[in-house]
């Protein structure tokens, strides 16, 4: 790991936060994630029993790139349970948990577009504490936060939390409750859309995926209501027009009943991994290709048409001579 890559990326650990360039944001981060713990009453603190198992846990950081001149970065800190430390038939039982599938997104918004249909986003902040717990789960305190006095105190976990194998189940099954009990009806085909008519002439159709929502409607005050029962019933950030979901970029051209969906933040890393693997074999035995690599490696913060088509150009290159061996 490069000194570059400590100080800019994300970091791995509290000991990368702390020699980060951006260590302040990632610290607010975290203060931030105890806090919805707290007010959630995810845990209690109890004495280690004697004998007991405890779950261990780590921190998880991540920074959300938004959409220059549009919406900020946002830095997500996450305390994370250990899952791998549970044991089957102890800490956990059932595991499985539905996951919104990318066709139903296409067909969303392909109705949004032609139909003309507000679009909104959302997202459920820390999901997973709303899910309720089967078993008794023990965990150590999290690290940077151990209390003073306590040191052997362990949590006793009321609520599930990201991690533990359980816990996306558990926060599917809690959301589908609560969506059933404001007369939403699931779909056969894609448990994680939700539609609703309340009349003959509303639409309102909700697509969940973990923690983002998005809610589309013909009516604008119909949406809005749905908006308020969630910010009811769970902490929620409202992200206004749907701008981005699963990494793919949402502009609307209304006038025309246009979508414009894109991946360029996704394609720029996908550019910038190719090229740093050619680079090890430029480095290691293909000293031929250094030249090409040089140059596309000059344009990779802001590259263009010309730059894909210069890497496929070396990647053609490469396939024609992928035997080709370094003679000492």
């Amino acid at each position: 790991i490069t000194a570059s890559e400590v100080l800019e990326g994300d970091p791995m650990d509290i000991e990368f936060v702390l020699v980060s360039k951006e260590k302040q944001s990632w610290l607010n981060a975290m203060k931030e994630e105890m806090k919805s713990l707290h007010d959630n009453h995810t845990w209690k603190m109890i004495k280690k029993p004697i004998g007991s198992r405890v779950v261990s846990c780590k921190w998880l950081f991540k920074k959300k790139e938004g959409i220059q001149g549009v919406e900020p970065a946002r830095y997500k800190a996450r305390l994370v349970a250990r899952g791998f430390t549970q044991k089957e038939g102890v800490d956990f039982n059932e595991v499985f948990s539905p996951v919104v599938k990318h066709r139903s997104i296409r067909i969303l918004l392909s109705m949004v577009a032609t139909l003309d249909l507000e679009l909104e986003q959302m997202d459920v902040k820390t999901a997973f504490l709303y899910g309720k717990l089967d078993e008794e789960i023990l965990m150590q305190q999290p690290e940077g936060f151990v209390e003073k006095g306590k040191e052997d105190h362990v949590c006793k976990l009321n609520k599930s939390l990201c991690g533990l194998k359980q816990s996306p189940r558990q926060w599917n099954r809690r959301f589908d409750e609560f969506m059933t009990k404001i007369s939403f009806n699931r779909s056969q085909y894609d448990n994680c859309v939700y539609f609703k008519f309340p009349d003959n002439a509303v639409l309102i159709i909700l697509l969940l995926y973990v923690d983002d929502i998005l809610i589309a409607s013909n009516k604008k005050d119909e949406l809005i209501k749905v908006k308020s029962d969630l910010c009811k019933e769970f902490e929620m950030k409202d992200l206004g027009p749907a701008k981005k979901i699963l990494g793919i970029e949402i502009k609307r051209d209304r006038r025309k009943n246009l979508l414009h969906l894109s991946q360029e933040t996704y394609l720029k890393r996908v550019l910038e991994n190719v090229v740093g693997s050619l680079m090890y074999a430029m480095v290691c035995t293909r000293p031929d290709i250094a030249y090409a690599i040089s140059i596309v490696s000059r344009f990779m913060a802001n590259p263009g048409k010309s730059h894909w088509q210069a890497v496929k150009w070396i990647l053609r290159y490469i396939k024609g001579s992928i035997g080709r061996a370094l003679v000492l």
